[in-house]
């Protein structure tokens, strides 16, 4: 086998290796730096493949600094009532 043939090898392994799905689930790890040498190589190799992750990251990196500039006043108690029996039964305004 040449060293191109085993790179390419590599690269279907590393890369083949990850769904989306898995992608989605590790995005937290990876944006936390908590992911193993490997985990993060086959992330990045999914993600240079993929265009659909490569929007979701920026979707998930565009919510966390978003978030990251809302004040940090707590709710008041009756919207935080309202908005809260707003979810238990489906219903808007």
């Amino acid at each position: 086998m040449t060293r191109d043939e085993l790179k390419n090898r590599a690269i279907d392994y590393l890369a083949g290796k990850v769904t989306c799905k898995e992608f989605t689930e590790a995005a937290t790890d990876y944006l936390e730096g908590s992911q193993t040498w490997l985990g993060w190589v086959r992330f990045q190799m999914h993600l240079g493949l993929c265009p659909g992750c490569r929007a979701y990251l920026r979707q998930m990196k565009k919510t966390i600094h978003t978030l990251g500039r809302l004040p940090e006043e707590p709710i008041p108690p009756a919207v935080r009532d309202e908005l809260l029996q707003r979810f238990r039964t489906g219903k808007s305004r």
